[in-house]
């Protein structure tokens, strides 16, 4: 039993035993071999060994500190400060972004078009070859030797100051290669003596792989066939990979010192053949660059070739009017290829809305245009508009009837007309339709789609037999909203500094107080980029006696106060004497004393300005292109207004509280040189009759002379306090009838003067 159960313990505790006793042998047989260590001067111990390069190696003990000098005894070891050193960090390097996306993805414009001009014809071919692919291309530059003291508006001109051809060429290649090469794929270089179809050559690039050496155009052999290779007649102007004009930019030195020719397209051939091994091509991957050579003297009604219809290029052209003529005749081609496609496309959706779910209801009428709105209410119903060839039966004034005239009256015109060939499309040549009368006809505009009309139309129907009978046909027309599109407009800033100008009366006294006030917590206090400028208006009776009774001499104290209390400020004025207070006469004469890039603000002393209103008149006056006329939002009279009730401390923008004074052209923001090109303009009529400067306003003016936009858009910050507006009867009737009529919108709203007029009857009543 004792043995059986000492075997028991031995299994169990065994293994332990074991692994401890083999443990500490292990450790013992270790420290036999690393105990001895190495002492370069070989006191104690010479278990030393000799490295291959000479130096005393030996093995250190394992908790062994090694010193900085062997030699020494751990006892004289002394530790040493180190003294901190901060790191100087550089600046960190700024990292170049790209202003633009396109630049910084390597992405490319496709097409740069450089027209070779001269002295003598820039202002004639060039000219004519802007207006006809300016606006169809991104990017159109003209290279001339000599540039004009003018150059022609809206034309981007580089001139070398050489006259010499093959100078020149080389010079617009060099040019090229400086400045666009890196942002464009492909070059066109064209005379200006040459039509080109802009879309045409866009489409053909558009089709071109833009890793290729090409040179395409029209191909001729080298003067004499001396030479092989093609080289491109300039006359129908070539194509330039940017690929090619890489690899031949090493060489263009090489080729204006060495080739030798008395043409530059024939020398840029000859130094792309010689130095890329390039040879003018006009095929490429299927793709035809197609020109034509148009005689002397030709009759474009007669040229129906298909070769002269394909053309890229037309060359000669000998004078703008015949380049004008041929852009006609192109853009005609290309109008009606578009038609064809608009139709076809309209009987494939015709096509297949009869497999659809809902049948032909799929595809709505006409095919491509918006459904017609669908009201949800009574409130939302569009109402239709009646009208005949000559009355319409619903007036912007109110009147129940009025006379069909201007834009309304040539939009009836063309409604009709379109109707009889729509009419005539569809029933030749069976019948002949003929327009005897409208005898009713509706209109309504659906924002959806556009103006809709439905026209009941007396005919007289002709067939091939030469008979006749008259019916009556009712037909739908739609005249569509476009598709929305972004148009460039010239740039604007905010930074533009405004001049206001306050043209004051006898009877504005009262107001300057009130607009200082509020102008100097608005502009003088913010620093706004804006200069006041007051405009005295003397009767002569006044103007005699200004040096015993000033009138505007309490408001001459006011402005030395403002200018005392914000000494950066200053307040100009300046004093006219008139027996006819007119808007052109007060601005002939501030007119001359501004600059011409002057931003002028024409204002009513009555009006609130602030800076969000100034900063819209600068984006919304762009000059040599728009002027602006807002509408003022114009409070109530107090005492309709706010009948039997406490006025407030503040007026909102309420129904209740004003309205937007349409009939006011008071306000307006224009740059000075478009008033003084505008001015000009109106000289001859001045002439004529002097009295025009007293019964026009600035409004008038504008639409009448200017041809700017007239900007005419709701305000509202600009606010103006009630006023009863003294009409001059001297002015247009149309002036006259707008000023009563303000007065007279101005005083409440319908209700609020319907409450008077019946408190009023109660009053008598009783």
């Amino acid at each position: 039993m004792r043995f059986s159960a000492f075997i028991s313990v031995l299994r169990s505790v065994g293994p332990v035993v074991i692994g401890i006793s083999l443990g500490f042998t292990l450790s013992l047989l270790s420290v036999n071999w690393t105990e001895e260590a190495c002492y370069l001067n070989g006191k104690e111990g010479e278990d030393v060994t000799v490295g291959q390069d000479g130096q005393l190696k030996g093995a250190r003990k394992p908790n062994s500190i090694s010193t900085i000098n062997d030699g020494e005894s751990e006892e004289d070891f002394e530790p040493r400060i180190v003294p901190y050193k901060q790191v100087q960090q550089s600046a960190p390097k700024k990292v170049f972004r790209a202003k633009y996306i396109s630049t910084e993805l390597g992405m490319r414009e496709r097409l740069l078009v450089g027209v070779l001009t001269s002295k003598n014809t820039i202002n004639t071919l060039g000219v004519a070859v802007n207006r006809t692919i300016g606006h169809h291309l991104d990017t159109v530059i003209f290279f001339t030797g000599m540039r004009n003291r003018k150059v022609p508006h809206g034309m981007f001109v580089i001139s070398h100051g050489d006259e010499r051809l093959i100078w020149n060429m080389f010079q617009n290649i060099k040019y090229i290669l400086d400045h666009y090469i890196n942002e464009y794929d492909w070059f066109y270089l064209v005379q200006d003596d040459a039509y080109t179809e802009a879309d045409r050559i866009k489409a053909l690039v558009d089709h071109l792989s833009i890793d290729r050496e090409l040179y395409m155009g029209s191909p001729e052999e080298f003067i004499g066939g001396e030479m092989e290779g093609k080289y491109c007649y300039g006359g129908f102007g070539y194509l330039l990979s940017r690929t090619l004009l890489l690899r031949l930019q090493p060489f263009l030195e090489n080729c204006k010192n060495d080739i030798l020719s008395s043409r530059p397209d024939e020398w840029l051939g000859r130094c792309i053949i010689d130095y890329t091994d390039t040879n003018c091509v006009s095929e490429y991957q299927g793709l035809q660059y197609h020109h034509y050579e148009l005689e002397k003297n030709s009759d474009l009604t007669k040229e129906q070739s298909e070769p002269f219809k394909k053309a890229l290029t037309v060359h000669p052209v000998s004078d703008p009017e015949l380049m004008y003529k041929l852009h006609r005749y192109f853009t005609d081609i290309e109008l009606q290829k578009t038609y064809d496609e608009i139709a076809k496309l309209q009987e494939e959706i015709k096509n297949v809305s009869v497999v659809a779910f809902d049948g032909n209801r799929s595809s709505q009428w006409p095919v491509g245009i918006n459904p017609p709105f669908e009201p949800k209410s009574r409130f939302e119903v569009l109402k239709w508009e009646y009208f005949t060839e000559e009355k319409i039966y619903s007036c912007i004034d109110g009147s129940p009837m009025c006379d069909l005239q201007g834009i309304d009256r040539l939009d009836v015109a063309d409604v009709i007309d379109v109707a009889m060939i729509e009419l005539n499309k569809k029933y030749r040549p069976v019948l002949h339709l003929k327009k005897q009368q409208l005898i009713n006809g509706y209109r309504r505009f659906d924002p959806v789609r556009g103006m809709e009309y439905t026209l009941d139309l007396q005919l007289e129907v002709v067939n091939q037999k030469g008979h006749s009978r008259s019916v009556t046909k009712r037909v739908h027309l739609v005249r569509p909203l476009s598709r929305i599109e972004i148009i460039p407009m010239p740039y604007v800033t905010e930074a533009t500094r405004i001049h206001i100008i306050i043209p004051l009366t006898l009877q504005d006294r009262s107001y300057v107080d009130h607009f200082l006030e509020v102008f100097a917590s608005n502009a003088f206090e913010t620093s706004e980029n804006a200069i006041l400028t007051f405009l005295f208006i003397y009767d002569p009776v006044e103007a005699q006696q200004v040096n015993q009774n000033d009138i505007f001499a309490s408001v001459k104290t006011q402005i030395n106060t403002y200018e005392r209390k914000y000494p950066a400020v200053k307040i100009p004025w300046i004093s006219v004497k008139t027996e006819t207070p007119s808007q052109i006469k007060f601005m002939d004469i501030i007119s001359k004393k501004h600059p011409v890039d002057t931003l002028f603000f024409l204002a009513h002393v009555n009006t609130n300005v602030n800076s969000e209103f100034l900063n819209r008149c600068r984006m919304n006056s762009i000059n040599n292109w728009q002027v602006f006329f807002p509408i003022h939002f114009q409070d109530f009279n107090p005492d309709v207004a706010y009948h039997n009730q406490q006025r407030p401390a503040t007026v909102d923008l309420i129904k209740d509280a004003g309205h937007f004074d349409r009939r006011s052209f008071d306000e307006v923001c224009f740059y000075n040189s478009d008033y003084m090109s505008t001015r000009t303009r109106m000289v001859a009529d001045v002439q004529e009759n002097e009295e025009i400067l007293e019964t026009l306003d600035i409004f008038d003016m504008f639409l009448k002379y200017s041809g700017l936009h007239v900007f005419r858009a709701v305000e509202p910050s600009l606010h103006q306090q009630y006023s009863f507006q003294a009409c001059n009867p001297r002015l247009s009737e149309d002036i006259y009838h707008r000023c009563v009529q303000s007065n007279l919108e101005g005083l409440g709203s319908r209700s609020q003067l319907a409450m008077l007029l019946f408190e009023q009857e109660q009053g008598n009543s009783t």
